[in-house]
């Protein structure tokens, strides 16, 4: 846990266009950390696992969605509440991507 401060990737654009890219870091990181478990709905995990992965994913979103899920007290939640949000964005990208 130690550094977790410390921004490992580039934050999720309040435009949602490194949403893809987030997504696989965060999924990442998480599980190098062994906290892949808190974001995946109905986990038994201890609070204090829970409290580092929601520090973990605010402290990689823009400021903009930091306010938009201020009361957001559980990864599982706002991970759910962003991939709602810019999911969508999946099938606009990968079409193009797969013709590169």
């Amino acid at each position: 846990m130690a550094n977790i401060e410390n921004r490992k990737f580039i934050a999720l654009d309040i435009s949602g266009k490194n949403y893809l890219s987030w997504v696989l870091d965060v999924k990442l990181h998480l599980s190098a950390k062994k906290l892949r478990h808190t974001i995946d709905e109905d986990n038994a995990t201890s609070n204090e696992h829970r409290a580092t992965s929601l520090i973990f994913l605010r402290h990689h979103i823009d400021d903009g969605l930091k306010y938009e899920y201020l009361t957001v007290e559980n990864p599982v939640e706002l991970w759910q509440n962003l991939n709602d949000t810019f999911e969508h964005l999946k099938a606009v990208v990968l079409p193009k991507a797969l013709n590169d």
